[in-house]
């Protein structure tokens, strides 16, 4: 367990680069300002962004449905507990009045619905 890490996860750095890549420039890492401290914040447009790990954040895909089979008393509880913070953190966030998107880490085997889906959260109104 000391070995997962919290920040600059492979998944985390892959969504990095793929923004950097597509022209995105202005965004905060980590941003500790918003409830959860999103991965990806664009604080000029009120964009947040998580990339959740299927596993510790309980997807429903084959990775995210894969439960241990030792020690379920402590498990179980303790990944409905991740996806419950989820849930509030995103609340929270929205009654700030940012948008919010969830990448899964499953989702980034597929580079370009990511980028698809990217290109659509950030697409911003000029005025």
């Amino acid at each position: 367990m000391r070995k997962v890490k919290s920040k600059n996860t492979t998944p985390e750095v892959q969504l990095r680069k793929l923004l950097w890549g597509m022209g995105y420039r202005g965004y905060r890492i980590h941003y500790s300002e918003l409830p959860g401290c999103p991965d990806v914040a664009f604080t000029k447009w009120k964009k947040a962004i998580f990339v959740h790990g299927c596993f510790w954040h309980g997807h429903d895909c084959r990775a995210g449905k894969n439960r241990p089979k030792s020690n379920q008393d402590y498990w179980e509880p303790k990944l409905l507990r991740n996806q419950e913070r989820d849930r509030r953190r995103q609340q929270e966030i929205r009654a700030l009045g940012w948008s919010v998107l969830v990448v899964w880490e499953c989702e980034l085997k597929k580079i370009e619905e990511v980028e698809s889906r990217l290109r659509s959260f950030l697409c911003v109104q000029s005025i």
